[in-house]
């Protein structure tokens, strides 16, 4: 039976990895489970220089999902190469380092930055954050600024590149057709929805950025839907991501076409749910006489 799958030249040993920003660095998932059983650690996003984030509170519970503004704090790029990646690089299998920017030129600049740091697996762009109030989701939802972006780091780079796309756009197909033809080798579908939630008692919002992003349970069905358009529109591998909570969950995703899927808002209530996933995924391979996952991949059957 085979697992592994490619995203350009990442080379992950099996289609189950972790959401950006769900996970920390890795190393504090470490005492939980056995990252050495992912097909690969997927970061925190990081900027260049440090980023406190937004003020709390920065996340709130809501039916079947969760809001959060964390507004992507993290320690810039020397903070992350001295405190963490020495033990990201004894890891068995590859690391995914989610960057962004407040600029096409900062983006650039940390993707160059990882390009001479040894042992990268991959650099996912995020270039649709919905929650910061400068960057982030301005270039996901401009289909010229993503071309910029992702063909600015194109050319600093030869790591392989996964842009993530937003959800807030009219039709996802064009923006996965922009970043596939500005060089980006794989596409992360899809990052939170912008929402927002208020408490009746206090007539406060619920966050105090206000508004910020909806991930969990709730949004899978919409994210299944972009994974589906994205997928009919380009041929780079997907890695699928939205309220995944069960074997049954990421199987819908490859069915619609992606590649590979990530495990997000689930690592907070059971960290444990991307190996019970991988596990439940080769007994339904065994059941169904599937002996390599890329048979899964786009299976589903429709009359368009």
């Amino acid at each position: 039976m085979n697992l592994a799958v490619n995203i350009g030249q990442l080379r992950m040993p099996n289609p189950v990895t972790v959401a950006s920003g769900t996970f920390g660095y890795g190393i504090e998932y470490s005492p939980l489970l056995d990252l050495n059983q992912l097909g690969a650690v997927t970061v925190k996003g990081i900027r260049l220089h440090p980023v406190r984030g937004n003020p709390p509170p920065r996340t709130a519970e809501v039916t079947s999902g969760l809001l959060n503004a964390i507004g992507l704090q993290g320690p810039g790029v020397d903070g992350f190469i001295q405190k963490y990646w020495p033990f990201l690089r004894e890891l068995r299998v590859p690391t995914i380092i989610n960057i962004w920017g407040t600029t096409v030129e900062e983006y650039a600049e940390v993707a160059r930055r990882f390009d001479t740091l040894e042992g990268v697996g991959a650099l996912e762009l995020n270039v649709s954050c919905p929650n910061i109030k400068e960057g982030g989701a301005q270039f996901g939802t401009d289909s010229r600024l993503l071309s910029r972006v992702v063909a600015a780091c194109r050319r600093v780079t030869t790591l392989p590149l996964i842009t993530k796309l937003s959800p807030n756009v009219p039709s996802i197909a064009p923006f996965a057709q922009a970043a596939a033809e500005a060089g980006s080798d794989g596409l992360s579908i899809t990052n939170s929805f912008p929402a927002m939630a208020i408490d009746i008692e206090t007539r406060r919002p619920r966050l105090a950025n206000v508004t910020g992003g909806l991930t969990g349970p709730c949004i899978k069905p919409m994210a299944v839907k972009l994974v589906w358009e994205a997928a009919r529109a380009v041929k780079i591998p997907i890695i699928g991501m939205g309220g995944i909570q069960s074997a049954a969950d990421a199987i819908e995703f490859m069915m619609a076409g992606a590649t590979a899927v990530a495990v997000g808002t689930a690592n907070f209530y059971e960290p444990q749910t991307a190996l019970q996933i991988l596990a439940a995924l080769r007994q339904f391979m065994e059941r169904k006489g599937i002996v390599d996952v890329k048979e899964i991949v786009g299976a589903v059957q429709t009359d368009h």
